[in-house]
């Protein structure tokens, strides 16, 4: 089994660094079993942390992550996320109850508000901290929330009970690297980086290629071992093929030299001023 590093959140629960997205799962009936399957082998990898959310496949791709889980619910560090509508105090409070459901469990480790809406954020977070001490989640985060975001979060009463952000972050977008990014290890917020590989669009570019050969690895693990060259970062690739979701997991093993690392920032310019949060 790779020897896959932790991360711990502020309140101390410690994580893999490298977890198992589920966007796009739960789609089609036909495709279901693979996905259940390409989980299961990423749990037995120690990839144990597993993202989803109620607007993924409209509550389908919970479903999958609950049949994947199912039998082994206390191995798992479970993510979900509420969709910024339902997101008032009581609306919070109800989402969460429906994606238990389709989870098929009575709690969830972490729970997330996906993007900011209409709803005030105190309203949000007080209906996080009402779910936290009713015991259906363990903790709460935010999703896709820039800089100027979080620190509105922090005025907001509790606020400072977030213990994550989960942004888009790979190689070719590395915007969050000039603020955010290091006001969040600053803060002790962990970062989720989301479409690590950026949904495969990066693995053709020539430099992530030579440096992925000289390691004898595919480019997804170079991609995925540079971020997780990062302090308080999980990085959530999601793969409904078994055989990449071992690759993945490999890529904790890598260890690119300062020579490497710098021509990814040659191929990949890192930010030099600030840019807006980007979104897929």
């Amino acid at each position: 089994m790779p020897d896959i590093p932790n991360v711990a959140f502020s309140d101390g629960t410690s994580v893999p660094a490298l977890g198992l997205g589920t966007w796009n799962m739960g789609e089609h009936a036909k495709t279901a079993p693979i996905e259940v399957e390409s989980l299961k082998r990423g749990l037995d990898l120690g990839m144990t942390l597993v993202d989803t959310a109620e607007m993924y496949a409209e509550g389908g791709a919970e479903e999958i992550a609950g049949e994947a889980i199912a039998g082994r619910r206390d191995e798992v560090f479970l993510v979900s996320k509420v969709y910024p509508w339902n997101a008032s105090r009581q609306g919070v409070i109800d989402a969460c109850d429906r994606s238990l459901e389709r989870l098929k469990t009575d709690r969830l480790d972490l729970y997330l508000l996906h993007w900011r809406g209409e709803h005030p954020l105190a309203e949000t977070v007080a209906g996080f901290e009402e779910l936290r001490r009713a015991g259906k989640i363990g903790a709460w985060g935010v999703s896709n929330f820039d800089l100027d975001d979080m620190q509105e979060l922090m005025e907001v009463p509790d606020g400072r009970n977030c213990v994550t952000n989960q942004v888009l972050y790979n190689l070719s977008r590395r915007g969050i690297e000039y603020d955010l990014l290091p006001w969040c290890q600053e803060n002790g917020i962990v970062v989720m980086a989301y479409s690590p590989i950026e949904q495969g669009r990066i693995l053709r570019n020539p430099e992530l290629i030579r440096i992925a050969k000289a390691y004898q690895a595919t480019p997804a693990q170079v991609a995925l071992a540079f971020l997780l060259e990062r302090d308080g970062l999980i990085a959530i690739p999601k793969s409904a093929n078994p055989q990449r979701v071992e690759e993945n997991a490999h890529a904790a093993e890598l260890d690119l030299s300062d020579e490497d690392l710098d021509a990814l920032d040659a191929a990949f310019p890192p930010p030099e001023r600030k840019q807006p949060l980007e979104m897929l």
